[in-house]
C-alpha cells in the first residue's frame, strides 16, 4: 500500500483515503454524513460548534486498538491507520453527545423560524429535527440582543441567531483577507455591568469597542464621534476609531463613512449556518419554497463565476454564488450576489422608439423594423460603424459580427468601446483570439510566480483575486504586481511591488531578469484590458513573455468582451482569430456566410470616433455602451449626434439612446439563454431566469436582416450553435505580433501630476443602479498622492486636492500613499470622480494639482 493512503474503518465499512485527510471528509466518501455547523471544506477547520462528535479508537503503540477517553471533533481530526470510528449511526456515545451539543445550541437560540430568512434552508433547523431533542429541558429566559446590527448597508446582524461556528469570521480572515468581523467576549455572559461590558461570547464589526475590547477609559458618553448603525457590545452606537489593521482614514471608509472595505462579504450570508446574517436586499422578501432557482453565470465580470439566480412571482429577489470547483469554487463578489436590479427601473425599454419630430416616441415592432431597415440600407457600404458593447453573450456577439459583414459590408465593428489601440488588436489577434482554454483558475494557484500588469485584481475581477490568495497562503504561488502603488489586494496578498508611474511600465518589465525572470520560466503573466492606455506596454508582455517561457491571460473586465473577441467584434479580426487582411481567412468566412467579406480599412473605436467626430458617419449601431467608458465621452457623444442616422439596442434608456433615431429593447442577461466565455476561454452556459417577451440582440438584428432583404441564417440557437461550431477551429495565418516603441515619458512640470486611475470593483457603472445597499458599501473616492507630492503642493491630511485639466475639475479627500512622485491617482467612475466625463483624462494623462482648503468631515 503507498505510504500516501491510509485505511481505517467508519460504521463498520472500510475505507482507503489519502493520508491528512479528516474524519469528516472520510465519512463523506462512503456515505456517511456526520452532522456539522463550523466545518466548511474551503475553511480551516475550527471545531468551535462540537456538533461533529464520533467515537474513535485508535492503534496504541503496541498496535491495541484503544477507544479515546470522550468523543472526538470529525472536522479538526485527520485519519490514522488501523483507527476505527464510530458516528451517530453505530454509537450510542456519538449520538449522545450530538443530541447534548444540539440541545446546548438551542438553548438560547430564538424559535422564530417562520420569520427567519433562513428558515427552509437552514442547517440548523434540519439538524435540530434529525440530531435533536423531542422536548427542551431549558425553562429560563432565552439571551437578547437588539437588532439587527448593520455590520454595512446591506450585511445585518442578528447576534441572538449566532452559534458562534465562526464561518464568517474565518471566511473573512482566511479567504477574503478582510476582517470586518470579529469573534470577542468570552462565556456565556454576565450582566453588562460588568467591567468587561460584553454579554458574552459574540460577533462584530469593525469598532473599537467590538473588535479591540472595552476601553475603560472611553466612557459611553465620552461624547467621541459615533456612526449611525455601528453598534458596540450594549447594541448602542459604537466609537468607530480604528481598523484592527491600523487607523482608519478616509481610504478605509465606504461611501457610508462606515469603517468597511470588504468586496466579498455577501459570501458570510450565504455559509451561515442559521439566520444570523441577513441581506438587507433579500431580508424578508421570500422563503425557499416561494423562489424558482435558474443556474447562472455572472454579468459583472469576465470571470465566469457560477451563479443562481432565484425569481419570486416574476422578480430576481436574490443571487447566490454557485458551486464550481474549477471557477469559482463557492465565493463570488458583492457585486455580482446584490447587482441584479439594473435593468429593474423606470428608464426601463419596454418598446421599440422612433423619431418624430425631434422626439422619440413609442412604435409597433413592424414600424420600427420598418424604419430602421431603410435608414440602414440607404447607408450599407459607406461610412459606417458599429459598436456592441462587452455585455453581450457569444450568440448575440456573432449576430452582430456577421449583420456588421454580410449585412451592412463593412469591418468597422468595436465592441472595446474604451481606450484601444491598433497595437492591443494585434496582441490579441496573435496571442489571444481562438487560442481556446488557457491558462486556468487551478494554474494560477499553483503557478509558482505571476506577474501582475495593467490589472487590479481585487477591482476587476474578484475571482482572481481570491485564488491567487489562495495560492499565495498555501504557498503555491508568489505575485508581482507591476502598479503606481501598494493597493489593498497588493496587501492581501503578500505581493512584491514593482512600482511604475504611468507610462514607464514597459520600461520595467524590459529591465526584470535574475531570480524574477527565471520563476517566470514557468509562471503566468496576466495583462489587464487597461495596458491599452499604455503604448508600447502589450509589445513588451508579448517579449517578456518570450524570453522567460511565461504563459500570458488577457482579462478585460465586462463578462463579453472575450467571447465577443473569439466570435469577430474586431475591426481587424473574423471569428476565432482570422485576419481580416488574410485572403484565406476570407476564403474561410465566405464558404460559411455565403456573402463576401469586406476588406475597408479597420480602425478601433477610439480612432473610429475621432474621426466620426469631424467626418459624420452614415450610420451607427450602437448596443451596451456607457459614453463614460471612454477617455474622450464627449467626442464620443457628438461623433453620435453628427451621425446621418443612428439605432440603438439597449435594455434601458441612455444618453446615447435620447440620439438615436430607432431604439430597440432587448433582454438583459436574466430573460435569455446564452454563453460567455470567460477570461480563460471557457465556455459558461447560462439559463432563462425570467418569462420574458424580450427579444434577444439576435433576435433582432435577424429581424433586421430581413427587412433588409438579407437571410442573416440564425433563427435560433440551435443554428446559431452549428455555425459557431463550424468556424471554431483555425490553424491559418495570425495577424502580426505588435511592435510598438513606448513612448517618452512626460514630465509633468510644477503645479502638474501624471494620472493614475482604474475602477474600483463597486462604483457608478450602470449594472450596479438600483440597489443603494450595494452603494454603500462602495469605497470612499479619494485622490492618491505621495508624501512629498503633498507637501510640494501645500496638501495635508484631512484635507482635500483638487484635479484639473481643460475640461473640468475633480476635488477629493487627500491620502497620501507610497505613490511615485509628481503622481495623483483618483477613482475612475466612483462618486465625485468620473475621469473620462469629466477630465477628458486616462492613465498617463498630464493633469494640474492643488491642494483644497476645505476640510474633510
Amino acid at each position: 500500500m503507498s505510504e500516501d493512503l491510509v485505511t481505517l474503518t467508519i460504521d463498520d465499512t472500510e475505507v482507503t483515503v489519502p493520508k491528512g485527510t479528516l474524519i469528516i471528509r472520510a465519512a463523506e466518501q462512503v456515505g456517511i454524513r456526520i452532522p456539522r455547523f463550523c466545518d466548511h471544506p474551503l475553511l480551516k477547520p475550527a471545531g468551535a460548534c462540537r456538533q461533529c462528535l464520533v467515537e474513535v479508537a485508535a492503534p496504541d503503540r503496541s498496535g491495541n486498538v484503544r477507544p479515546f477517553p470522550k468523543p472526538q471533533t470529525s472536522c479538526t481530526m485527520t485519519v490514522m491507520e488501523g483507527m476505527v470510528v464510530k458516528t451517530q449511526r453505530t454509537s450510542e456515545v456519538a449520538e449522545k453527545a450530538q443530541k447534548g451539543i444540539m440541545e446546548f445550541l438551542l438553548i438560547n437560540h430564538p424559535l422564530d423560524c417562520p420569520i427567519c430568512d433562513k428558515g427552509g434552508e437552514c442547517p440548523l433547523q434540519n439538524q435540530a429535527m434529525t440530531e435533536g431533542r423531542a422536548v427542551s429541558r431549558f425553562t429560563d429566559a432565552k439571551r437578547v440582543f437588539p437588532k439587527p446590527i448593520r455590520l454595512s448597508t446591506q450585511i445585518l446582524l442578528d447576534r441572538d441567531r449566532c452559534i458562534l461556528c465562526q464561518r464568517c469570521v474565518r471566511f473573512s480572515k482566511e479567504i477574503a483577507g478582510d476582517a470586518f468581523i470579529d469573534l470577542q467576549g468570552r462565556g456565556g455572559g454576565s450582566s453588562p455591568t460588568d467591567e468587561h461590558k460584553f454579554m458574552g461570547e459574540q460577533v462584530g464589526t469593525f469598532d473599537t469597542q467590538v473588535l479591540d475590547f472595552h476601553n475603560p477609559d472611553v466612557p459611553h458618553d465620552a461624547g467621541l464621534p459615533a456612526v449611525d448603525g455601528l453598534a458596540g457590545p450594549l447594541g448602542n452606537p459604537g466609537y468607530a476609531t480604528g481598523l484592527h489593521a491600523g487607523p482608519m482614514g478616509e481610504a478605509e471608509k465606504d461611501t457610508t463613512g462606515r469603517p468597511f472595505a470588504s468586496y466579498f462579504s455577501g459570501n458570510t450570508i450565504q455559509i451561515c449556518p442559521v439566520g444570523a446574517l441577513t441581506a438587507a436586499s433579500y431580508r424578508f422578501r421570500g422563503r425557499p419554497f416561494d423562489l424558482v432557482s435558474t443556474p447562472s453565470i455572472t454579468e459583472h465580470d469576465a470571470s465566469g463565476a457560477a451563479t443562481r439566480v432565484d425569481i419570486r412571482r416574476g422578480e430576481v429577489v436574490r443571487v447566490l454564488a454557485g458551486d464550481d470547483p474549477e471557477v469559482n469554487e463557492e465565493w463570488i463578489t458583492d457585486k455580482d450576489r446584490f447587482g441584479f436590479s439594473w435593468s429593474t427601473g423606470e428608464d426601463r425599454l419596454n418598446s421599440p422608439l422612433v423619431r418624430e419630430n425631434g422626439e422619440l416616441v413609442p412604435t409597433s415592432w413592424a414600424d420600427a423594423l420598418d424604419r430602421a431597415a431603410r435608414g440602414l440600407e440607404a447607408a450599407r457600404g459607406g461610412k459606417n460603424v458599429l459598436m456592441p458593447g462587452g455585455r453581450l453573450s457569444v450568440e448575440d456577439g456573432y449576430a452582430w459580427s456577421k449583420f456588421a459583414r454580410v449585412v451592412m459590408r463593412t469591418n468597422q465593428i468595436d465592441q472595446r468601446v474604451r481606450s484601444t489601440s491598433m497595437e492591443e488588436t494585434q496582441f490579441l489577434g496573435s496571442r489571444v483570439a481562438g487560442t481556446g482554454l488557457g491558462v486556468t483558475y487551478k494554474d494560477l494557484e499553483k503557478a509558482g510566480r505571476v506577474l501582475i500588469v495593467g490589472l487590479e485584481a481585487e477591482d476587476e475581477i474578484g475571482t482572481v483575486f481570491l485564488r491567487l490568495r489562495k495560492g499565495m497562503l498555501a504557498g503555491t504561488v508568489k505575485v508581482s504586481v507591476v502598479a503606481p502603488f501598494t493597493t489593498p489586494s497588493t496587501r492581501k496578498m503578500k505581493a512584491d511591488l514593482l512600482r511604475a508611474a504611468p507610462g514607464t511600465e514597459p520600461e520595467v518589465l524590459g529591465a526584470i531578469e535574475g531570480e524574477l525572470a527565471e520563476e517566470l520560466a514557468n509562471g503566468v503573466i496576466l495583462v489587464g484590458e487597461r495596458a491599452v492606455e499604455i503604448p508600447g506596454l502589450y509589445t513588451e508582455v508579448a517579449r517578456l513573455a518570450d524570453r522567460t517561457g511565461a504563459r500570458i491571460a488577457w482579462i478585460p473586465r465586462r463578462a463579453g468582451e472575450r467571447g465577443g473577441l473569439e466570435v469577430g467584434l474586431n475591426p481587424s479580426l473574423l471569428p476565432f482569430g482570422r485576419s481580416v487582411a488574410d485572403a484565406d481567412a476570407r476564403i474561410d468566412m465566405e464558404a460559411v456566410w455565403g456573402a463576401p467579406i469586406p476588406t475597408d480599412d479597420t480602425k478601433c473605436t477610439v480612432n473610429i470616433l475621432a474621426d466620426a467626430a469631424n467626418d459624420p458617419r452614415a450610420a451607427m449601431i450602437i448596443g451596451g455602451v456607457d459614453s463614460r467608458d471612454v477617455p474622450d465621452s464627449q467626442g464620443f457623444k457628438t461623433a453620435v449626434e453628427k451621425a446621418e442616422f443612428v439605432v440603438a439596442l439597449e435594455v434601458r434608456k441612455t444618453d446615447l439612446t435620447e440620439l438615436a433615431d430607432v431604439v430597440f429593447p432587448v433582454a438583459p442577461i436574466a430573460e435569455k439563454n446564452g454563453t460567455f466565455i470567460n477570461w480563460e476561454g471557457r465556455l459558461r452556459p447560462f439559463g432563462q431566469a425570467l418569462s420574458s417577451r424580450a427579444l434577444t440582440d439576435r433576435d433582432v438584428l435577424q429581424r433586421l436582416a430581413a427587412e433588409m432583404g438579407v437571410d442573416l441564417g440564425l433563427p435560433d440557437m440551435k443554428a446559431t450553435h452549428a455555425e459557431i461550431n463550424e468556424l471554431m477551429n483555425w490553424d491559418g495565418a495570425r495577424i502580426e505580433a505588435p511592435a510598438v516603441a513606448a513612448e517618452p515619458v512626460r514630465a509633468p512640470g510644477v503645479g502638474n501630476a501624471v494620472l493614475a486611475t482604474h475602477k474600483q470593483m463597486i462604483d457608478e457603472g450602470r449594472l450596479q443602479d438600483f440597489a443603494p445597499e450595494l452603494a454603500g458599501t462602495a469605497r470612499r473616492s479619494v485622490a492618491r498622492l505621495s508624501g512629498a507630492t503633498m507637501r510640494a503642493i501645500g496638501a495635508t491630511a484631512g484635507g482635500k486636492v483638487s484635479v484639473s485639466t481643460d475640461r473640468g475639475t475633480i476635488t477629493l479627500p487627500v491620502v497620501e500613499s507610497d505613490l511615485p512622485e509628481d503622481v495623483v491617482w483618483l477613482p475612475e467612475c466612483s462618486v465625485g470622480s468620473h475621469v473620462h466625463e469629466t477630465l477628458g483624462a486616462k492613465n498617463g494623462s498630464v493633469v494640474s494639482i492643488t491642494a483644497n482648503s476645505e476640510v474633510t468631515r
